[in-house]
């Protein structure tokens, strides 16, 4: 009776259509990535005009996340989780549609600034729904659930493009998918927690500021963004730009950045689907975290260390690293379950997307290294920051594997 109940939990509407609504964010989010070359191609952009503009527009997107997480954060604890869900797919959508339009590159700087505001919403608002909804002994397994399923977006992302052979068509279903993901979720229900607090003026909900006024926040706070650096550096640095290493690493063969993004969350979605069952095993986030950091340092190491001589084991290592980040949803519930109901939103969503707008900083040190140092030690420089502020991180912040999360910041 018991696991049947569980099962029912794990299988009920907002979950599923939390785990829907990444589906869609990450067919989104990494859809340029994946077409990056042949759009940037189509518009008559020359190869180094390709790797200019096109670290320039991820720059752009990736700024958009960082605005529109504080954005979104503020509304879901304001306004409620559900007011996200439905501002942000619909942000988003109608921005990706108007990038199968585009014929300027600065055009296309702008709505991918645009996509990355709608972006930035889904996942933090989906993880805080679900982790208030569900039992707190299902919560890692129940999460783990929604980002395995919505990382799987980046695969077919991959083979719509392939199979359609047209990036503008690519960004037209990207839309399609976020305009019909509207109607499923008229029936979904709000957090019970948040209506508790919902008309009560005297408790403040949302204030990102409030991150900083307290030594104890936002020394938790920082933690919670370097956890997660180690991620978007595998996928922003090393498998986005993996044509540039295997140049550097010598493989004859051409290197496609969307066939490696897509081996990486291959590997993402599996990796996300294990990390609540191992934090659920383990009973705790933070073995779990370190345990599959840990892995991905050993794919890193290995990746950049000149051994690889073939497409075949530079896919394979996309893959290696990519089960290793597969930790993104797990590090996503500790940001929320370490803040108050009137700050959890805030900090789910912010957090994810501070560390997605740390990839400016991080391809731009690559970018300023790569001449100096090359391709190989300029990766080399920027893992080595990340993974020694991931690992402190993460062995350093308060286990909140049985917390319960109805409490308030004041």
């Amino acid at each position: 009776m018991e696991e049947k109940t569980n099962l029912q939990h794990l299988l009920s509407i907002p979950v599923i259509v939390a785990a829907l609504g990444y589906f869609v964010d990450i067919y989104d989010l990494l859809l340029f990535g994946i077409v990056r070359i042949p759009s940037l191609t189509d518009l008559g952009l020359n190869e180094e005009q390709r790797s200019l503009v096109g670290a320039s527009i991820l720059n752009w997107q990736m700024t958009g996340l960082l605005l529109g997480g504080i954005l979104w954060g503020v509304v879901g604890d304001k306004k409620g989780r559900l007011s996200v869900l439905f501002g942000s797919i619909l942000t988003n959508s109608i921005a990706n549609i108007a990038c199968g339009f585009v014929q300027n590159p600065d055009i296309y700087k702008i709505l991918r600034f645009v996509a990355g505001i709608g972006l930035a919403g889904e996942l933090g608002a989906g993880i805080t729904l679900v982790s208030e909804i569900l039992p707190k002994k299902l919560r890692a397994i129940g999460t783990s659930l929604v980002a395995g399923i919505g990382l799987c977006g980046a695969i077919v992302a991959y083979f719509t493009v392939e199979l359609f052979g047209s990036w503008r068509t690519a960004y037209f279903i990207g839309g399609g998918l976020g305009i019909s993901l509207l109607l499923l979720r008229v029936g979904v229900f709000e957090s019970g927690m948040f209506t508790s607090i919902k008309h009560e003026s005297k408790i403040a909900k949302g204030n990102f500021l409030a991150f900083f006024t307290n030594r104890r926040r936002f020394v938790i706070y920082l933690k919670c963004i370097a956890i997660g650096l180690p991620t978007w550096f595998v996928i922003g640095i090393l498998s986005t730009f993996s044509n540039e290493f295997g140049l550097a690493l010598g493989i004859a063969e051409p290197i496609k950045p969307g066939l490696s993004i897509m081996w990486c969350y291959i590997g993402l979605a599996s990796g996300d689907l294990m990390s609540g069952f191992i934090s659920h095993s383990l009973k705790s986030r933070k073995k779990a975290v370190a345990l599959m950091m840990l892995f991905t340092l050993i794919g890193t190491a290995i990746f950049l260390s000149g051994i690889i001589n073939s497409a075949f084991w530079l896919y394979a290592f996309c893959l290696w690293m990519g089960l290793g980040i597969g930790y993104w949803a797990m590090f996503v519930t500790i940001s929320a379950e370490q803040f108050g109901t009137n700050l959890r939103a805030t900090a789910a969503t912010t957090v994810p997307n501070m560390v997605r707008g740390a990839l400016v900083l991080m391809t731009s040190l690559f970018a300023y290294s790569k001449p100096t140092t090359g391709v190989l030690m300029a990766g080399a420089i920027v893992g080595l920051i990340a993974f020694v502020l991931g690992f402190y991180a993460v062995l350093t912040i308060p286990e909140t594997h049985d917390r319960d999360l109805d409490f308030l910041e004041y």
